[in-house]
């Protein structure tokens, strides 16, 4: 397997003047082994704000191993008020084994274009050596683009083409004349390019796609011609299709296979993707979902998934979303790159798999699990994941006679990899299957590139994983393992897992897949991470070979070595050591076995292992042994099993960043049906350690506005206060967001069918909770409150009364009661709409002391929830509020 690896990205931005940018800016990194795919550039590892004037900033990303990287293409979206930006040059660091590299891409320029935009992506070469290279392998083409008689007259939108060949693919090539006066794709029309692309092999595909620009009514493509002006190779493409989202297939990407007498045309698949969306809470998300399908035969490119092929509302809590992305044949999927824009309030999602078959009628899907969140501040703290293949899965259960159910039969097992050498002898590995009664180990020996092997795997129960090592001693020679096709004779069962890794001869390897059966979601594969703390006691170090199997509820880890072939390890005295190793999840972890083997007979003091699951579901398990292993040991090798003492969860923390937050929150809301002369609106935001200042709503049009909140702690809720209540109608709520400007976190609010101070205007708060992926809003409540009136002469009142409510989680804000008149000796029951205030403490009663006997005789106020009769609370108050009676006091703090 190839490795991931982490790529340090420094962006160098100019000095010039305006060579800052507030825009969004993305980036994709290209290697000999493929892209990482178009990426956002979230988060500045080392300056509160990014892209300033002169300013390095650190991001880092995550993706398979490029190989060796030959560009990189970046770009932004000009959003926001600078949007022009001076790109210096951008330096890219990455580790590769104990080999550390640095390679620079110098810009020196501006990324915007003619004073508009820039839209399209800096292609930026590594050296002057690397562009003279690419300079002499460049072809020259000459393409001719047909417009279809019923072709809207052209709009303003962008079209590309990227085509590709047997040696790689183009970069996105921007259609448009040089002549700015000149309309390309009008009617009828015959437009003539002329593109430039590095040495592609032999053309098999192209690729065509128009902006998403609101307005565009679609393009009636009819044919593309290409001639490569060197060679005069001409190739045809019979496109007669529209590329519109109102029209046909509503899409707006289109792939055509080349038609060469040379070689077989490719067939052009409807790819159905479907997004397994967990059953965490927050795991839905309202932003845009992207997606790449990556095979042995190119890409898709980046495709948005809109439409589902069922309809409701898509990227729900534990749904499932299918869509169909056309694309001609990619040949064996290997990985899917998937990712979403963050908008939306609540944008980061928990994403539990992608599958992916090859049309509708298909009865086998590949299966990407991924059991984690694309989300900036949760999990993995990215919004876009790589996620390479385990293999290939029956779409449904094979449906047998009731006599042949039994699962008596051969588990046949095809094995395929590289090719050996006959000179040398066969690789002897070792298959063990994992079930839910027992496990089996069965010898493998490579003799070529296919291997067959039968046994019953009798007594192991059903097979849940499948495990492929090497003896701990050397191979002759390196083999790659590229598939394992199992078929049961009796049930029908069938699988292929992908495994896809090298076993070469100084590094022991021991790679593990989850079984695939088609009613059954797979066991993920867990990276876990393993710190060994060596005691800082005299002669605690020690030097040797050792190995660690982890065991969990479900099975084990396999003896994993954590030293490689012919070599030993140092465990130093007060040390840390660190390892990796890749597992199916073993479930709740129970023991771990550590194995050592002393070079000089030395004693190891192994204070505790710490391990760590990086994916699913983000905790830490502590085994303390605290005592020496090999003390007065006469075996080679001793092995010790902890038993596990504690287990501190951190599985929805959220990210830990460097950056403190200064409570400044920009804010979006964006409302219709507003009456005129609205009266102003106040806003207040409650947090765990408070609440704000009351703050003055600047607009409701979705233009983002400062709110400064200080330091409240996490946002639980927001409460719009209306300064005078005299609305005719409710203010319609369509969306509300607020983002931290130093954290980048962001929160949204549930605005659906929702009503500012209700849908009739007789409201004076409305309050809405904060919806966190880490943690279920809090509920709204119906309180019910009932107030009793004394029957002293004079109780009642004609005066507006007010009522502010408090609890262990913030206050009601100050709401106006809807009774005209409070009669003595009378109880006016009154409803009142709020997020959950925990236990009730007190309440605040006032009344404005305006009218005719306006004073006021309060016996009681009691609280409870509407609908349930037990948990009131009772407040007792049996004074005067009264501007000439007794303290003349017109308001009441009652506990």
């Amino acid at each position: 397997l190839l490795p991931v690896l982490v790529y340090e990205i420094h962006v160098y931005t100019g000095t010039k003047l305006g060579a800052e940018t507030d825009a969004n800016v993305y980036i994709n990194l290209i290697g000999t082994r493929g892209d990482a795919g178009k990426r956002k550039l979230h988060q500045s590892k080392n300056n509160n704000v990014k892209f300033r004037h002169g300013q390095m900033d650190i991001f880092c990303i995550k993706a398979v191993s490029l190989g060796d990287l030959e560009k990189v293409l970046i770009s932004h979206d000009g959003a926001g008020p600078g949007d022009g930006w001076f790109l210096d040059k951008i330096v890219i660091k990455h580790k590769e084994g104990k080999e550390s590299q640095e390679v620079v891409f110098p810009c020196n320029r501006y990324a915007i274009h003619g004073g508009e935009e820039f839209k399209h992506p800096l292609h930026l070469a590594i050296d002057t050596k690397n562009v003279m290279f690419l300079f002499f392998l460049a072809q020259q083409w000459r393409v001719q683009v047909k417009t279809e008689g019923d072709s809207p007259e052209p709009q303003e939108c962008k079209r590309t083409l990227v085509i590709y060949g047997s040696k790689g693919k183009s970069d996105e090539l921007l259609l448009s004349s040089q002549n700015t006066r000149y309309v390309c794709f009008l009617p009828r029309a015959t437009d003539e390019f002329i593109v430039e692309t590095r040495d592609l092999g032999d053309v098999y595909k192209i690729r065509v796609s128009c902006d998403d620009v609101t307005g565009f009514e679609g393009w009636h493509l009819k044919s593309f011609c290409l001639e490569e002006l060197h060679t005069k190779q001409e190739l045809n493409f019979d496109c007669n299709c529209w590329l519109s989202l109102n029209r046909e297939d509503k899409e707006l990407v289109k792939e055509f296979p080349a038609v060469n007498e040379d070689q077989k045309t490719l067939p052009v698949y409807k790819y159905v993707v479907s997004v397994h969306i967990g059953d965490r809470w927050g795991a839905e998300t309202f932003a845009n979902v992207y997606i790449t399908l990556c095979g042995k035969r190119g890409d898709t490119g980046v495709r948005k998934l809109h439409t589902p092929l069922a309809k409701g509302r898509k990227f729900q809590r534990n749904k499932v979303d299918s869509f169909l992305v056309e694309a001609v044949s990619l040949s064996h999927l290997q990985k899917v790159v998937i990712g979403h824009d963050g908008e939306g309030y609540g944008a980061g999602m928990y994403l539990k798999m992608v599958t992916v078959k090859e049309s509708q009628d298909s009865d086998k899907e590949w299966v990407f699990p991924w059991w984690n969140w694309l989300d900036t501040h949760l999990g993995l703290c990215e919004t876009v994941c790589e996620i390479v293949t385990v293999g290939i899965r029956l779409i449904s259960s094979p449906k047998l006679p009731e006599i042949n159910m039994k699962s008596s039969g051969l588990w046949i097992m095809d094995i395929t990899g590289s090719d050996l050498s006959n000179e040398v002898d066969p690789i002897c590995l070792f298959l063990v299957f994992y079930g839910n009664l027992n496990h089996k180990k069965l010898p493998l020996q490579v003799t070529g590139k296919a291997i067959q092997i039968k046994d019953e795997l009798a007594d192991i129960g059903s097979l849940y994983k499948v495990q492929v090592t090497g003896p701990h001693s050397e191979l002759k020679q390196p083999w790659h393992l590229d598939l394992l096709h199992m078929k049961h004779t009796g049930t029908k069962e069938e699988m292929y897992l992908a495994f896809d890794c090298w076993f070469n001869p100084n590094e022991d390897k021991c790679v593990e897949l989850p079984a695939l059966y088609a009613d059954q979601e797979p066991l993920p594969v867990v990276e876990y991470t393993i710190h060994l703390h060596t005691g800082d006691l005299k002669k605690a170090d020690a030097t040797g070979e050792a190995y660690l199997c982890i065991q969990g509820e479900k099975s084990d880890s396999g003896k994993r070595w954590l030293n490689s072939r012919n070599s030993f390890i140092t465990f130093p005295r007060g040390q840390v050591d660190v390892f990796k190793i890749k597992a199916v999840y073993l479930g709740r972890l129970s023991q771990v076995l550590v194995g050592f083997k002393s070079l000089k007979k030395d004693d190891w003091f192994l204070e505790k292992v710490v391990i760590k699951e990086v994916f699913y579901p983000f905790s830490a398990h502590v085994f303390v042994h605290n005592d020496w292993v090999n003390k007065h040991s006469k075996k080679d090798f001793v092995e010790v099993a902890i038993p596990l003492k504690e287990t501190p969860v951190t599985s929805l923390t959220p990210k830990n960043v460097d950056t403190k937050s200064r409570g400044h929150w920009q804010t979006w809301v964006h409302c219709t049906q507003i009456p005129e002369d609205v009266p102003d609106i106040q806003v207040v935001v409650f947090g765990r350690k408070g609440k704000s200042s009351t703050q003055k709503v600047q607009n409701l049009n979705d233009n983002p506005f400062l709110f400064t909140l200080g330091d409240i702690g996490d946002i639980t809720k927001i409460s719009f206060v209306l300064s005078d209540p005299c609305l005719a109608r409710g203010i319609k709520l369509h969306k509300l967001r607020l983002k931290d400007l130093d954290t980048k976190q962001e929160l949204g609010f549930h605005t659906e069918a929702r009503y500012l101070f209700g849908e009739d205007g007789s409201e004076t708060v409305t309050e809405l909770a904060a919806v966190r992926p880490d943690n279920p809003p809090l509920r709204e409540v119906l309180y019910s409150i009932s107030v009793h009136t004394g029957t002293l002469p004079a109780s009642g009142t004609d005066a507006d009364v007010f009522i502010t409510v408090f609890g262990e989680q913030g206050d009601s804000c100050k709401r106006r009661l809807r009774h005209s008149h409070f009669e003595r000796g009378q109880v006016c029951v009154s409803e009142m709409r709020a997020v959950d205030l925990g236990q009730l403490s007190k309440v605040l009663v006032e009344h404005h002391n305006v009218g005719y006997g306006a004073g006021w005789y309060l016996e009681q106020i009691i609280i409870h929830e509407s609908g349930k009769t037990d948990g009131q609370y009772a407040f007792l108050c049996q004074q005067w509020l009264d501007s000439g009676v007794g303290d003349a006091q017109t308001e009441r703090m009652l506990k």
